[in-house]
Order: structure tokens, then C-alpha cells, then sequence
């Protein structure tokens, strides 16, 4: 009883307004770089939202600069581990939905649904929660099609950052760190695509994940990039 009575306390209270208090005061060393905001901008002048597709592995390194794009609303697995993720997600600023393809994950698709004809941004981890890494799962697509919403693919690099032994190589960047974010090109993907169409816009989307991560990661292995970049 005692173990429970403390395991109910650490996952409702103490490890997500720890995790909270530890994201608003590393977050407040960071500096911010925006690339391809255009991209964004002409998505949502046409669109009025999109679905900002990511890694799991960059998924802290986002967290600031997402969360100021409200109103935003990300799915996250019914798991325990999920129980106080969702509670940081929501002290954040984010709208959560719970749910993923094993559990709750037709309630959680309605319900994204309903949010994005109200406005509202969707946060896609697409490779998320156990991967494999960098390779998208389809219920990115199946989001866009049902909501008529642009897929936007975002990429969140970290010069300087913690890389844990996980399945996708997990990023935490480091206190006073610079971070790129980057947008590419919006993606629409039509309601009516035959299961071969569909596989080959995931591949597409992924393909397009891939390249635009490694030219902003590779603007830190460039000295004139990263002056030019950020001034300095």
C-alpha cells in the first residue's frame, strides 16, 4: 500500500513538476535560430494549421520553441511512462491526447479530428514512442488525410548536447546551447491514395526528414555557416 501511495505520488506530482521545473529553467540558457519560417508561414496562411512531423530523438530539444506556437496539441501513449510525460506536456502550455496504435488510438484519432477543425496545430512525434529510429510510422499520413492538414517537417538541432544510450540516441542540449530550428517544405497528402501511393509519400516524407536534418546538423561543422548563421 505504501508503495503504491508513493509510486502514485512520484508519477502525478514530483517527477512531472521536477521534469517541468528542470525544461523552464535550462530552457530559459538556450538561443533560438529559425530557418525556413516561410515554409511555415505560406502552410498557414493556406491551411490555418499544421502537423509538425519530428524525431523522437529531438523531442526535448523542441519542447521550447513548440510550445509557443499555440493552440497545439500532441498524442501521447496511455503508458505510465506516458502518465507524467502528459502532465509535463500540459504544465508546458501543449493540449494532450492520449492514446497510439496498440491503446486508445481510435478515441485519440477522433479527437485530433475534432481539435484541428477548431485550429488547433498537431505535434506528430512520427517515428515515436520505440521507433525504429527515423522511420516514419503511417499514422502521419492517416492524420493528414483525415484532417486535410499539411504535414510540416521539422528538424530541432542542438549545437551542444547529452546523447543517451536509448533505441533512437536521445538529445538533451546542454545549458547555454544554441538550437536550429528548421522547417521544410509542407507536404499535403490527397484523401484518396491506393496503398502503394501511400507508402510511396511516406517514403517521400521521410526521405525529405532525413535531408533536412543532416544539412542543419551540418551547419555546425561549418564555421562560416554558423557565423553567418548566428553573427558571431
Amino acid at each position: 500500500m505504501k508503495n503504491s501511495k508513493l509510486n502514485r505520488f512520484l508519477y502525478k506530482y514530483l517527477i512531472p513538476y521536477g521534469g517541468f521545473l528542470l525544461i523552464k529553467i535550462i530552457s530559459l540558457t538556450y538561443r533560438f535560430r529559425f530557418l525556413g519560417l516561410e515554409n511555415e508561414k505560406a502552410a498557414l496562411l493556406e491551411s490555418g494549421a499544421v502537423i509538425y512531423g519530428g524525431w523522437h530523438q529531438r523531442l526535448f530539444s523542441g519542447i521550447t520553441p513548440f510550445a509557443r506556437r499555440k493552440p497545439i496539441v500532441i498524442t501521447i501513449s496511455e503508458s505510465r511512462d506516458g502518465e507524467y510525460i502528459a502532465k509535463i506536456a500540459e504544465l508546458v502550455g501543449w493540449h494532450t491526447v492520449r492514446g497510439s496504435s496498440s491503446r486508445g488510438g481510435s478515441k485519440a484519432f477522433r479527437e485530433l479530428k475534432s481539435l484541428a477543425k477548431n485550429g488547433y496545430r498537431i505535434g506528430h512525434i512520427v517515428d515515436g514512442p520505440q521507433g525504429p529510429p527515423e522511420v516514419i510510422k503511417p499514422g502521419l499520413l492517416r492524420i493528414a488525410r483525415a484532417t486535410g492538414l499539411p504535414i510540416l517537417p521539422a528538424a530541432v538541432s542542438p549545437h551542444k548536447k547529452w546523447v543517451f544510450n536509448s533505441w533512437d540516441r536521445f538529445m538533451i542540449p546542454k545549458p547555454f546551447s544554441k538550437i536550429i530550428v528548421r522547417f521544410g517544405e509542407a507536404v499535403h497528402v490527397p484523401k484518396s491514395m491506393s496503398k502503394s501511393e501511400l507508402e510511396k509519400e511516406r517514403r517521400k516524407i521521410e526521405k525529405q526528414m532525413k535531408v533536412i536534418h543532416h544539412e542543419t546538423d551540418s551547419i555546425w561543422d561549418d564555421v562560416h555557416e554558423t557565423r553567418r548563421h548566428w553573427g558571431s
